[in-house]
C-alpha cells in the first residue's frame, strides 16, 4: 500500500497543533517523530498521525 507523507504545515492543519507544541510533544514522546525525506527535509507518515489521533480519541473516552 502506498504511504502518504505530510510536511509540518500539513501536520499542523491535520492535528490543530502548533509547531512548538508538536516538537514539545515529540520531546516527551507523546507525538510521532518524522522521517527524513531529504537532506534537509522531514515528513510524518499519515499512518503514524492517524494512529496518534486514534490513541488520543481512546484516551479521551
Amino acid at each position: 500500500m502506498l504511504e502518504i507523507y505530510h510536511r509540518r504545515s500539513s501536520v499542523e492543519k491535520i492535528t490543530g497543533l502548533s509547531r512548538s507544541l508538536i516538537y514539545e510533544m515529540m520531546a516527551r514522546e507523546e507525538f510521532p517523530r518524522p522521517i527524513r525525506i531529504g537532506r534537509r527535509a522531514v515528513a510524518w507518515r499519515e499512518s503514524d498521525i492517524a494512529e496518534w489521533q486514534a490513541r488520543c480519541a481512546s484516551d479521551a473516552a
